[in-house]
């Protein structure tokens, strides 16, 4: 029997190819900073080993083996060899570059020319598909008409936090029950919370809630919504929020700090710490209780 072609897709989260995706078809792929390796890194990232690292195939598993001097992580547990599955992120070296590890199988080679994945996270796109018009987007917006979902063969990418999850079909649903298609463990997301489509060459989201709790760019949404790049979706008030993308990727964002300081002194209160404020507040208050006490005596010698 005849393995399938599978292409190992690697997304380079920090180091010197943040942003870039490589991929192998290759049984072997080595990784370091030997001019053989596949994944070459500069030679100033002298904390990764010159053959710091290889992914082996075997059969429809990928296994990954450090043979490295500073280790290799994945998932954040150093490890010397390890299965890798989806969605896996492998740091070479502590505080070394990181990557997502992601894989997809093919049919044929033709499939592997015809559909490219994008080398960048910022401009992705979707060979054959066609981009949406914005305007007749817009004037779609929080449609309560139903489509039929229908699964078809288009990429989805969703970055939450730490993990990268690749999709080559749709729909996707998306909630905390681990029967979903991506789980999101999030005190505020509902068990069944929402679903990506496609239909009609655009991407969708639905709200499973009922409740209206996701919203695009702070508007709720109304049962479904198509999708616009830059579109920001947030699934509760509580979050999370992505950053819809083209080609199918959501990617989280973060609260910046401005967001979550929250409970910011007063000018006046900057200048001097609570302690020492409280302190000249106590000898003010002595000052004046001092003063009125004189006054008080002074009044009752005249009496007499």
């Amino acid at each position: 029997m005849k393995l399938p072609i599978i292409i190992v897709q690697l997304v380079h989260i920090y180091g010197p190819f943040k942003g870039e995706i490589q991929e192998f078809s290759e049984s072997t792929i080595l990784i370091g900073r030997h001019p053989s390796c596949h994944v070459l890194f500069p030679r100033d990232v002298a904390i990764v080993s010159r053959r710091h690292a290889q992914i082996i195939r075997e059969g429809n598993r990928f296994k990954l083996i450090d043979q490295s001097a500073n280790g290799t992580f994945v998932n954040g547990k150093r490890v010397k060899e390890a299965y890798l599955k989806d969605g896996d992120v492998l740091i070479f070296a502590e505080g070394g570059p990181k990557v997502s590890f992601l894989t997809k199988i093919v049919e044929s080679q033709h499939e592997i020319e015809d559909i490219p994945l994008p080398t960048s996270l910022q401009e992705p796109e979707i060979a054959g598909v066609e981009k949406p018009s914005i305007a007749r987007v817009q004037s779609e917006s929080n449609l309560a008409e139903e489509f039929s979902m229908q699964e078809i063969q288009v990429p989805l990418v969703i970055q939450f936090g730490p993990t990268i999850r690749s999709f080559k079909k749709l729909p996707v649903t998306i909630g905390k029950n681990p029967d979903c298609d991506l789980s999101i463990n999030h005190p505020a997301v509902l068990d069944r919370h929402a679903q990506i489509f496609f239909s009609q060459d655009q991407y969708w989201i639905k709200d499973l809630t009922g409740q209206m709790l996701i919203s695009i760019n702070g508007r709720p949404v109304n049962c479904q919504s198509p999708l616009i790049p830059e579109n920001l979706v947030t699934l509760t008030l509580q979050g999370p929020t992505f950053r819809f993308l083209n080609g199918g990727r959501l990617a989280e964002i973060e609260k910046s700090d401005s967001e979550e300081s929250v409970n910011v002194l007063p000018e006046k209160e900057k200048t001097c710490p609570p302690d020492k404020n409280q302190e000249g507040c106590i000898k003010k208050a002595m000052s004046i209780s001092n003063k009125f006490l004189r006054l008080i005596v002074d009044w009752w010698k005249n009496l007499f």
